[in-house]
């Protein structure tokens, strides 16, 4: 039974021609898909490189990180029992199931990823897919697959070729198509001669890389850029100007990370305009202070945005949300559960917008009126529709949710050494 909070939302939001049973529903049938690496640090089950060498670092020595494939999948799956709605998980290929066997990551198969799948099937989750191409002995001068040594240019290569193969078994499996995003720390600290070169020949590693045809109903191709990395301040091989080109000359997915532009810009204005020449999008939503930091996500103006400008646009369809953050400063349950309930709030936010009214006042040129408008709603009683929403999808109510986290450290986290 829905309750007085929410019955008086209802007719709240109704006065303004907004249905929140339609947007409840409609949000139900939006994933976000959570990332593992926010659960170790990014740390993975390999052991073969530093994180660090390839610009890579989190921060915070928070006691109980997953130590375990197993502690991993318990720790996200208390996660998933906090958030309302049905979900995904985006998975590295550095966090492969080995068995305690080395195996390079050109050589990987499915089989090393296997019991993920079948975990994913039991909990009824979708997987994503990246490769890895960074804390490696290959990747520790900062460059994979834009390399000039074309013995280590080939590895990255194969690595990429691989996880194409695993990440379309995965969407075959699952019965839904899994995302296979690349991206890439390749750059320089200081300013190059030859900017070019190694362009040139990431756009050639790429199109071996993706030279394999895959049916897109178990598989996506995604790639990403970024503005600069730590030991890439100066040039950053893959930046957002060339994968830009590349998505559109190939048609591929296009990655919008939160955390890789000038921290002036933000991803709001440039999600119409990439999807006016590419089939689909996918975001990682971040949140950078001062730099690509990866805090976790908040309930800011610029979240908000991003999910504002999916639902008036009509892009919800044609776009992948993922997050993408990993602080190690807090119990990672809870900066998991906080940015994924931010996101998922701001896309409810969203859809509570009476976007077919504005849209009228601003094509009548009621500029006035659409102002009034936006502002009147940031005092809405969003509130209480998402506390139905959590209700009616049997997740903790308000905070709530942060007791049963405190509960699930004193049983587990707090005895990992």
């Amino acid at each position: 039974m829905a309750s007085t909070a929410y019955s008086i939302a209802q007719e709240s939001y109704a006065a303004l021609g907004v249905d929140t049973e339609a947007a409840l529903r409609r949000l139900a049938t939006v994933p976000i898909s959570l990332h593992c690496w926010q659960g170790d640090d990014v740390a993975g089950f390999e052991q073969v490189g530093d994180l660090s060498a390839s610009g890579l670092a989190a921060t915070g020595n928070y006691p109980g990180k997953a130590r375990t494939i197993d502690e991993l999948r318990q720790d996200v799956g208390q996660v998933y029992r906090l958030l309302p709605g049905k979900h995904r998980f985006n998975l590295h290929a550095c966090y492969a199931d080995l068995g305690g066997r080395k195996i390079g990551r050109d050589a990987y198969t499915i089989a090393q990823f296997q019991s993920w799948i079948d975990w994913a099937k039991a909990h009824g989750l979708g997987l994503d897919f990246n490769p890895t191409f960074f804390a490696h002995p290959k990747a520790a001068d900062g460059f994979t697959l834009a390399h000039a040594d074309k013995g280590i240019r080939q590895f990255w290569i194969e690595h990429g070729i691989v996880c194409r193969r695993i990440g379309a078994e995965m969407g075959r499996q699952l019965g839904s198509p899994t995302v296979t995003n690349v991206w890439i720390p390749d750059g320089c600290k200081d300013q190059p001669v030859d900017r070019t070169s190694p362009r040139e020949r990431l756009e050639a590693s790429l199109d071996a890389v993706f030279a394999e045809k895959i049916d897109p109903r178990r598989h996506l191709d995604a790639v990403e850029s970024k503005l600069f990395g730590l030991g890439s301040e100066s040039y950053v091989v893959g930046s957002h100007e060339f994968y830009l080109g590349y998505a559109i000359k190939h048609q591929k997915v296009l990655c919008l990370d939160a955390g890789h532009y000038h921290p002036t810009e933000t991803l709001t204005d440039k999600i119409s305009a990439v999807l006016q020449f590419i089939p689909e999008l996918l975001l990682h939503v971040s949140r950078g202070v001062r730099w690509d930091s990866d805090h976790v996500v908040i309930l800011d103006d610029h979240l908000r945005g991003i999910m504002e400008e999916l639902v008036r646009g009509d892009f919800l369809d044609r776009t992948h949300i993922g997050l993408d953050y990993f602080d190690a400063s807090i119990n990672r349950i809870a900066a998991w559960t906080i940015g994924a309930r931010n996101a998922i709030k701001a896309l409810l936010i969203a859809l509570l917008e009476p976007t077919a009214g504005l849209r009228a006042m601003e094509g009548a040129g009621d500029n006035t009126g659409r102002l009034a408008m936006l502002e009147e709603l940031k005092t809405m009683p969003f509130g209480a529709v998402w506390d139905e929403y959590c209700r009616r999808q049997d997740v903790p109510v308000g905070n709530a949710w942060l007791a049963e986290v405190r509960s699930y450290e004193q049983a587990f986290l707090s005895l990992r050494a």
